[in-house]
């Protein structure tokens, strides 16, 4: 791994919150954030994408309360929120902000309304190592590591895809951010060596084995998007009028021949959009049959073509985005690299050779840095668990 090496573990926060209390927690819930390995604006089109949640994390350190009142601190951003459970109102009445207080905020109003009731607070100290900003679900890792805390205090079952939903939910709702159902459902349900195919329209989801001979590295481009919301809605926007005018629900139901023989009826740049879409998600479905076989090489064939589609066609990635890419398919040890997340800014992604990943991150970082003049931030990462709760101990 090279550069920002800030990593947040169990003792991180049990140490804050014994130094808040002058005791040490009882529990630590903690949630993972993600990386996408292809599969790319796919979700919103009820299409197919595979995940992978990663060994960086939102970390909460907490006891429960005897009554309502919950008191959660932030060492990431060094302040405090303080709210009631029983004072949250029926309805979001948002959007309320991005802050991170909302989101935990959110997820407890999400809870009342599916119909759960959380009867008692907690007191908490939270942090992470999910770098914010980058398109690897910082928020998503919050939203579930509070969703696992409230479920314990409360003594609910846990069930991890209503526990995705319900975050979702906070994130769509309360915060304001219309995110699909991926981040969240891979924070709930990822595990250790795999990645996660998920249907979004059917929430059906197969875990895929990573073989041990390859490591999954990100590579943040230090570039925010900043997004260009009007950029995005564009291109959701034109994947609605596609969807209309092949007579379907989702481009998830249009096929590439169905493009080829109609898709003239189509302007230039909705066709295009279409085009991504419905290869992105027969690209995904053969990234995991890739993967199950143990086709590396295919899996990073699929990696290249998914960034070439989004570059040309979905036109979101970047030039810093595209020069990571081709920095990281330089390397002898790469199988194969593409942009990650919504784009306009943010993350590659590249599948490397396992032995050769430490030396793959160190020239593929010094190559980035000397010729766009910016200091990426590269992380080996292993495939985790999602949301879990454990002794502080």
């Amino acid at each position: 791994m090279t550069t920002d090496q800030r990593r947040v573990t169990r003792g991180t926060v049990a140490d804050a919150f014994a130094a808040r209390y002058g005791e040490a927690p009882p529990l630590v819930a903690r949630a993972p954030g993600r990386v996408n390995l292809i599969g790319e604006h796919t979700d919103y089109n009820d299409g197919f994408v595979l995940p992978m949640a990663i060994d960086r994390a939102a970390w909460l350190a907490f006891r429960p309360r005897v009554d309502q009142r919950v008191v959660i601190e932030a060492l990431d951003f060094d302040n405090t929120t303080e709210f009631d459970l029983g004072d949250l109102p029926r309805d979001p009445a948002g959007p309320h902000g991005e802050g991170w207080a909302e989101y935990a905020r959110g997820v407890a109003w999400a809870f009342g309304e599916a119909g759960h009731t959380l009867t008692r607070g907690l007191d908490g100290v939270v942090a992470g190592d999910v770098p914010v900003g980058a398109g690897l679900s910082s928020s998503a890792a919050l939203e579930l590591a509070v969703a696992r805390a409230f479920a314990t205090t409360s003594e609910l079952p846990w069930d991890p895809t209503a526990a995705a939903l319900l975050s979702q939910r906070a994130e769509n709702a309360w915060v304001g951010v219309n995110s699909g159902i991926m981040d969240q459902f891979i924070a709930a349900k990822g595990r250790a060596g795999h990645a996660l195919l998920i249907d979004c329209r059917s929430l059906d989801s197969r875990l895929v084995p990573i073989p041990d001979s390859v490591a999954v590295v990100v590579l943040d481009t230090a570039t925010r998007r900043g997004l260009v919301d009007s950029a995005y809605n564009e291109r959701r926007q034109a994947c609605e009028r596609a969807a209309a005018y092949f007579g379907v629900k989702a481009l998830r139901d249009v096929t590439s021949d169905d493009l080829a023989a109609r898709g003239d009826g189509l302007d230039p740049v909705t066709r295009k959009r279409a085009r991504h879409v419905i290869t992105e998600d027969a690209r995904t479905l053969a990234a995991a049959d890739a993967l199950e076989r143990g086709d590396v090489a295919a899996l990073g064939a699929l990696m290249d073509a998914s960034h070439a589609s989004l570059r040309d066609d979905f036109e979101v990635s970047r030039p810093e985005l595209d020069a990571i890419v081709r920095l990281a398919r330089a390397h002898h040890a790469c199988l194969g690299a593409r942009m990650t997340g919504a784009g306009f800014g943010g993350c590659g992604v590249a599948l490397v050779e396992r032995a050769q990943a430490d030396d793959f991150a160190a020239t593929v970082a010094a190559a980035y840095e000397a010729e766009v003049r910016l200091r990426p931030a590269v992380y080996v990462c292993a495939a985790s668990d999602g949301a879990a709760i454990a002794p502080a101990a």
